[in-house]
This record gives C-alpha cells, sequence and structure tokens, in this order.
C-alpha cells in the first residue's frame, strides 16, 4: 500500500475513534423515521400469522417489531416502507402468489 493510501486510511481510523469517543462530531448523520410495523399490519387487514408469512419473516421477529424490541432494517425496512405506502401494492403481490 502507498504511503499516502495508508496515511489517509490511519486518519479516518482516527477520526472514527474520536467520533464513537464523542470527542468530535460526524461529518453526516442518518435520520430515519421509524416504522409503525402494527399499523401497516392492521391496514392491510392481516393477522400476525399471515402478514409475517407474506413478507418471508417469523411471527416471533414479527412481534418483536411491533412491540418495539427490534427494528426492522436493510430489506425488510424498504417493505414495511412500500406497504406503508403503496399497501394496493402488497396485497396484489400476496394474492398473486397465492
Amino acid at each position: 500500500m502507498k504511503d499516502e493510501l495508508f496515511a489517509e486510511l490511519e486518519q479516518s481510523v482516527r477520526e472514527g475513534g474520536a467520533i464513537l469517543r464523542g470527542k468530535m462530531p460526524p461529518s453526516r448523520t442518518f435520520k430515519m423515521d421509524p416504522v409503525d410495523v402494527k399499523n401497516i399490519r392492521k391496514r392491510l387487514g392481516m393477522s400476525q400469522t399471515s402478514f409475517a408469512a407474506a413478507i418471508g419473516i417469523s411471527v416471533g421477529t414479527l412481534r418483536n417489531w411491533e412491540q418495539g424490541h427490534r427494528t426492522p432494517t436493510g430489506p425488510a425496512r424498504v417493505l414495511l416502507q412500500v406497504a406503508d405506502k403503496h399497501p394496493e401494492a402488497i396485497l396484489e403481490t400476496i394474492c398473486a402468489a397465492d
């Protein structure tokens, strides 16, 4: 590795450590609005069991989301955002799969 690249990487690691210790503010932050999973499921008129099966997760995971013990991330979060904004798309997809 070239010295210049190594120095840049080293500086980045030092900045990351300072941010984690609270000695330096991050250069950017991301705020994600919470997903109201229970409300989305109820608006779709589905039970926990059927909703969990429809989006490919366990009922336990769904319950953890609904009770606030865990939060959906990644593709599951995106799918829930689609269900929130375009419930007809989810219902059409679920009905087409049956």
